[in-house]
C-alpha cells in the first residue's frame, strides 16, 4: 500500500510537471489584449493542496525554470541577471509553498475551504513578489521605464501587472478547487490514498453546505466521500 502511495505521487506529480512546463510555454498565445495569461498557478495549488508543501516549493521551481529558460523573464536577465533569477525562481517557490501551508493549516477545520483558500493564496503570493522586486530590486529599472513624471507604484500595477493577475486569480480560484474535487471523486474510488480521510472534519463541512450557494462542489455527496 506504501509502495502504491508512492509510486501515485510521482506519476502525479510528473503528471503536474509537464502540464506546468506546456502551460507556461504555450502562455504566449494567451493574451487578452497586451496581457500575457499563465494558467501555471492551477496545477502548482493542486499538486501543493494534495502533496503539501514541498511538492508546492518543487512545482514552483518547475514554474520559475521554464520562465528562466523560454525567454519570458529576457528583458530583466539583461538588466540584473542574480535578481531575476532570485524573484522568479522564489516567488513561484513560495506561491507553491503557500498554498501548501495554508491548505495544511485549515484542512482539520474544512477541507473545502482550506482548497479554495490555498487556491486563492497562490497568484497573490506570486504577483505580490514580483511587485515587490519590482519596487526594490528593479527600483530604478521601474523609474526608467515609466518614463519621466511617471508614477512608479502605477506602471506596475496596472502596466506591469494588470489585468493578467485578476484573470490568474479567477482561473485559479475557480478552477483549482473544482479539479480537486474531481480528484477527491476519483481518490475515493480508486482508493489511492492522496488525502488522509483523518482531516476531513464532518461538522464544519456541514456548516458550510448550509451556508453557502456555491454550485462549483456537489455537496450532497459529501457524506458518500468519508467513511
Amino acid at each position: 500500500m506504501k509502495n502504491k502511495k508512492i509510486i501515485t505521487k510521482m506519476v502525479t506529480l510528473a503528471i503536474l510537471t509537464a502540464l506546468i512546463v506546456v502551460l507556461q510555454m504555450i502562455a504566449q498565445f494567451m493574451k487578452i489584449g497586451e496581457f500575457q495569461i499563465s494558467l501555471v498557478l492551477v496545477p502548482i495549488a493542486i499538486g501543493a493542496i494534495m502533496y503539501g508543501p514541498l511538492a508546492g516549493t518543487y512545482l514552483g521551481l518547475v514554474f520559475g525554470g521554464v520562465v528562466l529558460l523560454n525567454g519570458d523573464a529576457a528583458g530583466f536577465l539583461a538588466i540584473n541577471a542574480f535578481g531575476t533569477v532570485v524573484t522568479v525562481l522564489g516567488k513561484g517557490a513560495l506561491a507553491g509553498c503557500a498554498s501548501g501551508w495554508v491548505f495544511k493549516a485549515l484542512k482539520r477545520k474544512s477541507r473545502i475551504w482550506g482548497i479554495i483558500l490555498a487556491s486563492i493564496v497562490a497568484p497573490v503570493v506570486n504577483t505580490g513578489l514580483f511587485a515587490l522586486a519590482s519596487f526594490t530590486i528593479f527600483h530604478n529599472t521601474m523609474v526608467a521605464w515609466a518614463g519621466e513624471g511617471a508614477s512608479v507604484f502605477t506602471f506596475v500595477m496596472v502596466t506591469m501587472i494588470g489585468v493578467n493577475f485578476f484573470v490568474e486569480f479567477g482561473i485559479t480560484t475557480v478552477l483549482s478547487p473544482t479539479i480537486v474535487r474531481i480528484v477527491e471523486i476519483a481518490n475515493q474510488q480508486l482508493n489511492l490514498g492522496i488525502f488522509d480521510s483523518n482531516s476531513y472534519n464532518k461538522e464544519s463541512e456541514e456548516d458550510i453546505i448550509n451556508n453557502t450557494s456555491s454550485n462549483i462542489y456537489n455537496f450532497d455527496d459529501d457524506d458518500k466521500m468519508v467513511k
